[in-house]
């Protein structure tokens, strides 16, 4: 079983930065890729980045592609999302999960544990 807490949400405006984090306990951590996803408010959970267990393949939207970029570090169980040149279509609650493969995956199905959410906010 994997637990996943995240971190480093906040309000920031048009054109700033954030580095979300992750922190995974449990001993399956760096076998599983991992994934970060977002939920805006009436809209319907998305996929944003997704990271195999080797931490060398990655995905991401094409609407984050060049700004976001996704990291892992299998030391420190931890995954991370680094933000930049945020927009305000950026405001969601995003979330961490751990995938059921060694893949990095788009799918949100292919995801079985899950954090709780951190708040961005991104003020034009």
């Amino acid at each position: 079983q994997v637990q996943l807490v995240e971190s480093g949400g906040g309000l920031v405006q048009a054109g700033g930065s954030l580095r979300l984090s992750c922190a995974a306990s449990g001993r399956t951590f760096s076998s599983v890729g991992m994934g970060w996803f977002r939920q805006a408010p009436g809209k319907e959970r998305e996929f944003v980045a997704g990271i195999s267990w080797s931490g060398i393949i990655t995905y991401y939207a094409d609407s984050v592609k060049g700004r976001f970029t996704i990291s892992r570090d299998n030391a420190k169980n931890t995954v991370y999302l680094q933000m930049n040149s945020l927009k305000p279509e950026d405001t969601a609650v995003y979330y961490c999960a751990a995938a059921t493969t060694t893949m990095a995956t788009k799918k949100i199905y292919e995801y079985n544990y899950w954090g709780q959410g951190t708040q961005v906010t991104v003020s034009s």
